[in-house]
C-alpha cells in the first residue's frame, strides 16, 4: 500500500498492558503503509541498554520524525494518562494529531504472550504483574480506538483507519478544468486535449 499520507500527519500511539498485541499491529500496520514505527522496548533490548537509555535514544528519534510531516507509529512508555496527555499536547505543538490506538487481550492471555519465550524482549512474570498493576487504560475524553489483541490485523487495521478517516476535513469537490483548445503537432500524429 502507500504511505498513509492524512492532511494532518498522526502518531499513532499504541496503549495496553505487555502481551496484548501492541508490536504485532504496530508492525503490519507499518509495513503496510510504509510508516516510520518506534518502539522503545525493541530499541532498549537490540542495543543492549536500559530502558531508561531507550527513552532518551526513543525522544531523539521522536523529534526528528516530527520533522517530516508524515504519519508515523509510537510504542513506549504510555501507561498513564499523565504520560499520554504530555504525549498529546507535544505532537500538537508539532502540528500533528493523535489517535490512542488501545490493544486489549485479557489479562492471563496477555501474561502467557509476554513470558513467551519466542517473544524478543520478553519480561518475567514480577514485571508483568507490576506493568499491568500500573497501567491506567484510556478515558473516554481521550478518544482511544479500542481493538481486541486477538482479532485478525485486517479487522484491527479497518477499525483503525475508520477513525483516521473521520479525522481528515473533507475536501470540496473540485470543479473540472475549463475546455482548451487541443494541441496538435504536426507530423507526429500526436493531440493533447
Amino acid at each position: 500500500m502507500k504511505p498513509l499520507t492524512p492532511t494532518t500527519p498522526h502518531v499513532i500511539i499504541l496503549v495496553g498492558i505487555p502481551g496484548a498485541g501492541k508490536t504485532t499491529f504496530a508492525e503490519h500496520f507499518a509495513k503496510t503503509f510504509h510508516a516510520p514505527y518506534i518502539n522503545t522496548a525493541a530499541i532498549g533490548t537490540k542495543i543492549g541498554i536500559s530502558s531508561e537509555a531507550a527513552i532518551k535514544v526513543t525522544e531523539l528519534l521522536f523529534e526528528e520524525l516530527l520533522k517530516t510531516g508524515r504519519t508515523f507509529v509510537y510504542e513506549g512508555p504510555t501507561s498513564t494518562r499523565e504520560e499520554r496527555l504530555a504525549l498529546a499536547k507535544y505532537v500538537a505543538k508539532a502540528g500533528y494529531k493523535h489517535l490512542i490506538v488501545w490493544v486489549q487481550t485479557e489479562p492471563l492471555e496477555a501474561k502467557r504472550r509476554a513470558l513467551s519465550k519466542q517473544k524478543v524482549g520478553r519480561i518475567s512474570s514480577g514485571e508483568f504483574d507490576q506493568a499491568y498493576s500500573a497501567f491506567v487504560g484510556p478515558i473516554a475524553n481521550e478518544k482511544p480506538v479500542v481493538i481486541s489483541g486477538k482479532h485478525t490485523y485486517v479487522t484491527q487495521l479497518r477499525v483503525v483507519l475508520k477513525r483516521l478517516s473521520v479525522s481528515r476535513p473533507a475536501t470540496p469537490p473540485q470543479s473540472p478544468p475549463p475546455p482548451s483548445e487541443p494541441r496538435v503537432y504536426p507530423g507526429r500524429n500526436i493531440v493533447i486535449r
